[in-house]
């Protein structure tokens, strides 16, 4: 997979601009190359971007994107690493329809995996987006991916060595002894102390007391320095690689400057950084966290990086990228839910750790994901737990720059029982099983191992090269004397052999020796005496500064290169477990369970040099077990599982998987022996659906068979019988097939028709939805006639579902009936829908008739044939005539014989007669509709052309038209005839070549020619034309200008304003409206210079605006505008004053300088200096008025002396700050006001008398006679007055009701109220109302009555009515009078009924 480039500037031409510009869409770089893009006109922009792709190799992959601008941009593709010139690779096109622009990769393959660009580019500027494809692999390609891996290493093997031992000496050379690089102290700052023994190694770093020693001063110091600007800083995470082709770390910060500069940094080199994450190096921020990310990896970007603030170092990572490919990529892997997936990748070279990612998210081992690696760390394995459809996705494994990805499938359980249940797990592999992988790592092992070897010959040989040159360079000045032997430089302590660890898998793990080569100094290391200052550092061990060369190689020993694996065997079958040593010369023990075990029969140990294999045969479940190889002190464990899976014989599968054919309604047995271990879960299956025991389906279950019985089959039972036997040790399936012979089912519709025409009936149909169980052989075909009771037999057809009729007869109908055929039986009739052969469609109408030529005996006209021929040929045309005037239309050739060509002679025509002619086509069906009639036409021999059109001249002209007028040419008989019309054609100066203004000829003598463009010269002319043709053209005497008639500039609106005041920040638009032409210039000038860019000028015709959209104080001026043009010019000044609220005057104070006379001054207002047009206004206010009026306006000092000051009244005044805008707020001064001394005053009053309020009670309402009617409630009240309070007792027919509940009695504040919420016959009386006190009592009464009262018959039933009136009034009842008795005396009308026999309501 390849990975983008980092990010180059994109050249631009000479004196283009590259102003950046953001998108609407995320991801797209826009360049500008111009400061202003004129109106009208855009840079490209994408509105839709291509998106990233994940394709499987051999597909197509497809990059759509639409893109915007004006001009239209040219768009085109490129990619990093490779071109798309290849037209059989990269199709590049465009759909106008749709507007995209697309990049299509027909049959894609894993070569053009790579980052690709997309360019848009106009005159105005540049868009570029970025899109990745990724491919994924079909099928293993290890051979490949290992040989290209392979050559890799080889070509780079010796170049690294030389290039890592030339690097160190360089590195020596640059420092002093006991020197330390100084990136050695910024990454332990940054690092985990888990890390220390690791960079100290890295740095050759010994003395780790004196290192933690130092480390200490160093963080004392930089923590010193990062107090100055950081609060907190926490959750350092360094820089590792996230996402295929982006590295990322991070950390938290608190900033006590949130505008401190941060800077990044790279090997010392400050690297440029932007909040956009598509650039190259970008930064993130999220609350207090701080992600910076590195896109497009590449090798050229490992170094180390620093975060610094404000010149303080904050964070150090050091980010290296390892030179590692995969052998074997991750396959797809396809899983039922609740199972394990597990993928697998082999690498070119160990490497302790690798990315994982699940749908772009980095997975971290836990109770979801098993995340491990091999012992050689060559192999890598996720394993996915408990898949179910939510982790189905695409996989990645990220290695350095490397990357490779696959799909998990998860598939429903098949199993009904088991859906939704967690049944064993089962891990599904990719890849071919794993011992592919253990033998294709253990293959780049033994490579690795050879060619760390020739490293180690080639490091000996270098030393050897190096104390042979040490002993040739002895100083030979010395003369003859013996030099005192240099003391032997102190060897740096050898590292502890290291152990042979096992993983969880029982592998062994081993530690990989990494040579090291240190340079001899022994001018500086061996002669140097030590300092006399500092002897007590002479027994420490020297400092290291660098990975230096060792003087002796140490040779790691006997070590595994290829420990154990766990074996998986089946019971009765052979397991072998095998490991490998570094040497051929070492023997070794193996143990079973911990204890040492022998060769034997079953049981076989073999040495074949540096393999030692353990092989058991005949597995059985006793040989399960842990087993151990020991050699020189090291050992490798393996588990060895024997397992018992359910099996079945070969044949026996074959002869099962053969399909069963019976016919319906018989019986079809299945059987199939197996062994394995018990118990056995057996389980039959029809398409997939389990099989219960019913009275169709009989299942008979053993130890060693089972046995299925399907009764009666149906057409139904037909499908895929399953067989699936599960125990402990897995799950086997046999599988086999049921077919029951039935008659097939009806074909099927609707029936397509192909064609139905004249001569023929074409269609087909849907073959049947089941054959019955055999092939469809043939249709069997009937045809009946619409109109007819037969049915006639066409017979049997090829098993293909279409049949074409040619005996048909033109516009009848068909209707047909279809019957499958197999070899079974027949099935039922499918009958189709009426057909019609040859619809009637008749033709449309020809073209408009037109006129070839026209004499008194004979008019030729010509047309052109319909559009649409009704589906058949034309076979001829009908003409008709009609004279003017006349309605009726009349044929011209006969009827019985069409006009067979496009144009026909008229000869029955009169002279003189004005006609119109109209055609209608003819096909099979019949004529169709006439066409349009054409122009009149005179029968008449041809015109002369007429004349020169006469007085050709301009009346009026503007920007954009010309009006011409003439008169019509003069007729002179035999020379030129009359004109009935005129052609107005125009050029312009430019042109050679007229064009006509009109297509149809002009009746009247004047016309306006439109669209003119503005100041342009045109020649015009105008052509007289009739029957006989055009006549000859008459020019204007000069050529025209495009513009109205000189005018003088003049504005219009004498109402314009010459002064304006304007509120700060709010918009000032200054209008001027004005006539002149040609079209004048218009300049703005404000106090007598050019407008500033803040103003904005529109001209249009007629009209020029000024617009300040956001005024300030320093826009207020005059402005003035001039209009000018060839005639003359017109200037007119507006005076724009900006300005605001005034402020309020700062203190206002008072002082009385002259009796009756008050000095009032104020600080001035802060708007005073700013704005000239402030004055102030002064108010009065005084005790007696307690009104506010004005004494004083338009004040220009900050003082002023009020009058008519009388003593005793208080005075109060007020001061404003008055502009063009209003008034501000006031500033009010203190009161003042003269004493005026008063005589005492004294006033004898006589004393009060006590007032006594008691009196008896006296009822100031009374009580109010009701008539309700029954299950109504009624409301009584009525008002006491007394003092004390009373007691108020109510009673009905002189039964005190207090105590009834069935009354709702209260007393408030002398209101007494009796409330009755149901009243019915027993409430009918009279009700009273008694008030005492300790000074009198008072009562009221009055007479409730309920309407609806039923009175028993022969009973008496009397009715009281309470009248008020002031004069006599008449009384009548509404029933019959002679069985009533009436009465009205002393305002009570009373009605009674003697003898009823009837209850009255």
């Amino acid at each position: 997979m390849k990975f983008t480039k980092s990010k180059e500037e994109e050249p631009t031409a000479p004196g283009q601009v590259a102003i950046k510009k953001r998108s609407k869409v995320p991801g797209v770089m826009i360049t500008q190359f111009v400061e202003e893009i004129p109106a009208g006109k855009s840079h490209p922009d994408f509105s839709r971007k291509p998106i990233a792709l994940t394709i499987q190799e051999g597909k197509l992959a497809v990059f759509k994107a639409i893109i915007t601008g004006s001009p239209t941009p040219t768009v085109t593709w490129a990619r990093n690493n490779g071109d798309v010139s290849d037209p059989e690779r990269y199709v590049v096109s465009y759909d106008p329809v749709l507007g995209e622009h697309q990049l299509q990769m027909a049959n894609v393959g894993v070569d053009q995996a790579d980052t690709y660009k997309c360019y848009a580019n106009n005159e105005y500027g540049r868009a570029i987006v970025t899109v990745t494809l990724n491919v994924i692999e079909v099928g293993f390609k290890k051979s490949k991916a290992m040989q290209e891996a392979r050559l890799e290493q080889r070509e780079k093997a010796t170049a690294d060595l030389k290039r890592t031992l030339r690097t160190r000496a360089e590195q020596k050379k640059e420092r002093k002894d006991g020197e330390v690089d100084e990136k050695f102290w910024e990454l332990l700052l940054s690092a985990d102390k888990k890390d220390y023994e690791r960079i100290c190694a890295e740095y050759g770093v010994t003395d780790f007391r004196w290192m933690l020693k130092k480390l200490n001063e160093k963080k004392k110091e930089i923590e010193e320095q990062q107090s100055q600007y950081i609060e907190h800083l926490s959750n350092l995470r360094h820089i590792e690689i996230k996402m295929p082709g982006c590295a990322e770390f991070e950390f938290e910060m608190d900033l006590k400057d949130p505008n401190a500069k941060i800077f990044l940094l790279k090997d010392g080199v400050m690297v440029p950084f932007t909040t956009d994450t598509d650039e190259k190096h970008s930064l993130h921020q999220v609350g207090r966290k701080f992600i910076f990310s590195v896109h497009g990896l590449n090798a050229e970007d490992a170094g180390l990086y620093q975060v610094d603030i404000e010149g303080v170092n904050v964070f150090s990572t050091d980010f290296k990228i390892p030179a590692v490919d995969f052998l074997v990529k991750i396959q797809e892997v396809k899983a039922v839910e609740r199972e394990d997936a597990a993928f697998e990748c082999v690498l070119s070279a160990p490497l302790p750790k690798i990315s994982w990612l699940g749908k772009n998210v980095a997975l971290e081992q836990g109770e979801k994901y098993d995340i491990s690696v091999s012992e050689d760390m060559l192999i890598h394995r996720l394993v996915v737990k408990d898949c179910m459809q939510v982790d189905k996705g695409i996989y990645a494994a990220v290695a350095g720059m490397k990357s490779c990805n696959a799909w998990l499938i998860v598939e429903a359980d098949p199993d009904p029982n088991q859906r939704g249940k967690k049944g064993a797990r089962k891990t599904t592999q990719a890849g071919g099983g794993g011992e592919d992988l253990i033998r294709i790592a253990a293959e780049q092992q033994e490579k690795l191992q050879k060619e760390r070897e020739e490293r180690m010959e080639q490091l000996k040989q270098i030393q050897a090269e190096k104390t042979a040159a040490n002993e040739e360079e002895k100083p030979a000045e010395e003369g003859t004397a013996v030099p005192e032997p240099p003391k032997p430089k102190a060897k740096p302590k050898p590292k502890p052999k290291p152990e042979t660890k096992t993983d969880s898998e029982g592998k062994a793990e081993e530690p990989e020796p990494e040579p090291e080569v240190e340079e001899e100094q022994p001018e500086s290391e061996e002669a140097a005496p030590a300092p006399p200052e500092a002897p007590s550092e002479e027994p420490r061990k020297r400092v290291r500064t660098g990975p230096l060369v060792p003087d002796t190689i140490i040779d790691p020993g006997v070590h595994f290169t290829s420990g154990l694996s766990d074996v998986h065997a089946i019971i009765g079958q052979s397991a072998e477990m095998v490991c490998k040593l570094s040497s051929e010369k070492c023997d070794g023990i193996w143990y079973k369970d911990g204890k040492e075990i022998t060769a034997t029969d079953e049981l076989k140990i073999v040495k074949d040099g540096a393999v030692h294999k353990l092989t058991v045969s005949n597995c059985t479940e006793d040989d399960s077990g842990k087993y151990r190889f020991e050699a020189d002190g090291r050992k490798t464990e393996a588990m060895l599982v024997v397992e018992d899976p359910p099996r079945m014989n070969q044949d026996d599968l074959a002869t099962f998987s053969e399909p069963v054919i019976i016919k319906l309604g018989q019986n079809a047995t299945f059987k199939m022996d197996f062994v394995g271990r018990e118990p056995m879960k057996v389980q039959w299956y029809n398409e997939g659906e389990e099989m219960l025991e019913d009275n169709h389906i009989r299942i008979e279950k053993s130890d060693s068979h089972s046995h299925l019985l399907l009764v009666k089959c149906q057409r139904k039972d037909s499908g895929e019988i399953k067989l699936k036997l599960k125990n402990e040790f897995g799950t086997i399936e046999a599988l086999s097939r049921l077919i029951v012979l039935d008659k097939p089912t009806n074909p099927m519709g609707p029936v397509e028709v192909l064609e139905a025409s004249a001569s023929c009936v074409d269609f087909k149909w849907r073959p049947p939805k089941d054959d019955g169980g055999s092939p469809i052989k043939n249709y069997y075909i009937e045809r009946n006639q619409i109109g007819r009771n037969t049915w006639t037999k066409i017979g049997n057809i090829p098993g293909e579902p279409h049949y074409k009729d040619t005996d048909v007869d033109h516009g009848r109908r068909y209707c047909y009936r279809i019957r499958a055929v197999t070899a079974e039986s027949t099935s039922d009739v499918f009958e189709t829908d009426d057909i019609q052969a040859g619809t009637k469609a008749y033709p449309g109408p020809p073209s408009t008739p037109k006129v070839v030529s026209a004499f008194k005996n004979c008019i030729t006209l010509a047309w052109s044939p319909p559009t649409n021929t009704g589906g058949t040929n034309i076979v001829g045309y009908n003409m008709e005539k009609r004279k003017r005037g006349s309605n009726i239309w009349g044929q011209v050739n006969p009827p019985d014989e069409p006009i067979k060509g496009k144009q026909y002679d008229v000869k029955d025509v009169i002279e003189g007669m004005e006609y119109e002619f109209r055609v209608s086509a003819i096909n099979f069906s019949g004529a169709g509709e006439p066409s349009t009639p054409s122009e009149f036409v005179i029968a008449r021999d041809p015109k002369k052309p007429p004349g020169k059109v006469i007085d050709l001249k301009v009346t009026d002209s503007t920007y954009t038209s010309l009006s011409l007028s003439w008169t019509k040419p003069k007729e002179e008989e035999g020379v030129q005839d009359e004109a009935k019309g005129y052609f107005v054609e125009l050029r312009p100066a430019e042109n050679t070549e007229w064009g006509r203004c009109n297509s149809n000829p002009l009746i009247a003598t004047s016309h306006t020619i439109l669209g003119l463009k503005s100041m342009a010269m045109y020649w015009v002319r105008v052509v007289a034309t009739n029957e006989g043709g055009d006549g000859e053209p008459r020019d204007l005497d000069n050529y025209i200008i495009a513009m109205p008639p000189p005018v003088r500039p003049n504005f219009t609106n004498r109402k314009m304003k010459s002064f304006m005041v304007v509120r700060a920040e709010n918009s000032a638009r200054v209008n001027i409206n004005f006539e002149a032409s040609p079209m004048p210039t218009i300049i703005w000038l404000k106090d007598g210079m050019p407008v500033s860019k803040r103003v904005t000028v529109s001209n249009t015709d007629g009209m020029s605006q000024l617009l300040i959209p956001s005024a300030e104080r320093s826009d207020s001026g005059i402005y003035t505008i001039i209009v000018k043009n060839i005639v003359g010019q017109e200037t007119f000044s507006v005076e724009i004053r900006v300005t605001d609220d005034p402020k309020p005057p700062g203190p206002v104070e008072l002082e009385e300088n002259v009796p009756g006379t008050l000095t009032v001054s104020w600080q001035p207002s802060p708007d005073e200096k700013r704005d000239n047009h402030l004055h102030y206004m002064v108010m009065k206010r005084d005790s007696i008025k307690r009104t506010w009026h004005t004494v004083a306006d338009r004040l220009f000092n900050n003082n002023f002396t009020a009058v008519n000051i009388m003593p005793g009244r208080e005075y109060n005044f007020r001061v404003y700050a008055k502009n063009d805008i209003g008034l501000s707020e006031p500033s009010e001064s203190l009161t003042w006001g003269v004493v005026r001394k008063k005589e005492k005053f004294s006033l004898n009053l006589a004393p009060s008398k006590p007032c006594n309020f008691d009196s008896a009670p006296i009822f100031t309402v009374p009580l109010k006679t009701h008539t309700t009617p029954e299950k109504y409630e009624c409301y009584m009240s009525c008002a006491v007055r007394s003092d004390p309070i009373p007691h108020v007792t109510w009673y009905r027919n002189n039964v005190s009701l207090n105590t009834d509940t069935n009354y709702y009695i209260t007393n408030t504040c002398g209101v007494c109220s009796m409330l009755i919420l149901r009243v019915g016959a027993k409430d009918n009386g009279e009700y009273k109302v008694v008030a005492e006190n300790s000074l009198g009592r008072a009562e009221c009464s009055a007479q409730l009555t309920i309407l609806g009262t039923k009175v028993r018959a022969g009973s008496k039933w009397e009715m009281h009515i309470n009248l008020v009136a002031d004069v006599w009034v008449s009384v009548y009842w509404g029933q019959r009078v002679d069985r009533w008795q009436c009465l009205c005396r002393q305002g009570v009308a009373a009605c009674s009924l003697k003898n009823s026999k009837s209850t009255y309501m």
